[in-house]
């Protein structure tokens, strides 16, 4: 074991570690990402979530599908929960199918959109990450 010179510690600074960071994506691979999120929300809410804390810092074009989705994701949670508390007194069955017809058709929807290479807002979303 190698002794530090004197006057520093043996230890790097706190906050010193440099990391490098996260190199921008090629239009076409965000187009690619951006679509891949958008199929993963037909199983809702892990694919978006996981899509946006990883790929958020990659490009502009995959940062907004990726909060976009994450965003349509947790309105569709909210509304299973609401149709699961109200499925104890039948309406919630309809709501809980809605939900599922809601999710499929408005991810294909914005797959669609994002390998064309356009932005896309899902209707009835809650914008809670930008």
């Amino acid at each position: 074991m190698t002794t530090p010179p004197p006057n520093q510690p043996p230890y790097p600074p706190q906050g010193s570690a440099t990391y490098p960071a996260a190199q921008p994506m090629n239009p076409a691979d965000e187009k690619m990402w951006a679509t891949l999120i958008h199929i993963g929300g037909v199983f809702y809410f892990l694919p978006s979530l996981i899509g946006y804390l990883v790929l958020k810092d990659r490009g502009p074009f995959v940062r907004a599908h990726t909060a976009t989705a994450l965003n349509f994701q947790i309105t569709m949670l909210i509304a299973s929960a609401v149709g699961g508390i109200l499925s104890i007194i039948g309406i919630g069955l309809l709501i809980l199918a809605l939900v599922w017809v809601f999710n499929v058709v408005f991810s294909i929807i914005a797959a669609v959109k994002a390998s064309q290479g356009q932005w896309y807002t899902y209707p009835l979303s809650i914008p809670i990450v930008s």
